[in-house]
């Protein structure tokens, strides 16, 4: 998954269209007044789930452009039999430790997180081509097609090279998952706004900003094009892509790394609007509102939902 290469988030391809339908007689959706129990459905029922070999939690190990080769990115990668997330923070980017909000922050350290990535929806294959489809993403889209082919190269192991032969990304997995992968996505109005990837221990948590970006080649120029103010710029900042463990912290749902760096340490509030749905494995929305919840991915057992989300 290039930096560069990414589907706009304001325009669905007629693909989506169509896998969206698919997964929409897979969730269900829960406003107001609706039955309270979430989906159960699995993605095993989909049939766009991606090979086997490629589900899990992965790390980049570098990136190659023409002959440079580069390794200044964290990049964390969770993919579900369908649904994917992915973050990048850069390694120099530092801890901010000191902020507990964008006020806190100078102009130059906005400028650093706007370096960083993060993109979360569907991932189809055909071959070895893989395509992730963008539901949300932390930069604004250039209006690249994200998609690449896929190499393995022994177990948990593989190189994704760029269509175009402009890149090539060597990735390690770090965890199969064990086959327990949860997605949660929440709605309002037609608008992906919040969605919950859990793989194996690992998880992402993603809030998406108030209004979707324009199309620009990269934060820089969005910025510099629409001389946006410091309260635009915090505005275009405020996406949440957060990645943590569920259990073993020093809190539940721990996040270890955020483009919101005060989140960092903290736990993931989301958590606490899920509860177990009695003797089954589905979930329960403690409240719902006017959004739709859908849990498209649920491998888990009804005792593992209860471990995560018990007692909340």
């Amino acid at each position: 998954m290039n930096l560069k290469a990414s589907l706009p988030i304001c325009r669905r391809s007629d693909v989506r269209r169509v896998v969206s339908a698919v997964m929409a007689s897979l969730a269900f959706g829960i406003a107001t007044g609706s039955p309270a129990h979430l989906a159960d459905a699995t993605a095993h029922d989909s049939t766009a789930a991606v090979p086997t070999w490629l589900r899990g939690v992965w790390t980049r190990e570098w990136i190659q452009k023409g002959k440079a080769q580069s390794n200044t990115l964290d990049v964390h990668y969770l993919q579900t039999p369908t649904y994917f997330a992915d973050m990048r923070i850069p390694k120099d980017r530092g801890r901010l430790s000191k902020a507990r909000s964008f006020a806190d922050l100078t102009d130059s350290e906005l400028r650093l997180l706007a370096r960083q990535n993060g993109f979360t929806g569907l991932t189809m294959t055909s071959g070895a081509v893989a395509i992730w489809n963008h539901d949300i993403q932390f930069q604004p889209s250039d209006g690249t097609p994200d998609r690449g082919r896929l190499q393995r190269n022994g177990p948990g192991r593989m190189h994704e090279h760029g269509l175009d032969g402009s890149y090539i990304e060597a990735w390690q997995s770090t965890s199969g998952g064990e086959g327990r992968f949860l997605v949660i996505r929440v709605e309002h109005a037609g608008r992906l706004v919040k969605t919950l990837v859990v793989v194996g221990n690992q998880f992402i948590y993603v809030r998406n900003r108030a209004v979707d970006l324009p199309t620009a080649e990269s934060f820089e120029a969005l910025i510099n094009s629409s001389k946006a103010s410091r309260v635009q710029i915090e505005a275009y900042l405020d996406c949440e892509f957060s990645v943590g463990r569920v259990q073993g912290g020093s809190v539940p749902w721990e996040i270890q790394q955020s483009t919101l760096p005060w989140r960092e340490g903290g736990h993931v509030d989301f958590a606490g609007a899920i509860v177990p749905a009695d003797g089954s494995p589905g979930l329960t929305p403690r409240s719902a509102g006017d959004d739709q919840w859908s849990v498209p991915v649920n491998t888990l057992s009804a005792r593992a939902i209860e471990d995560m989300f018990g007692g909340k």
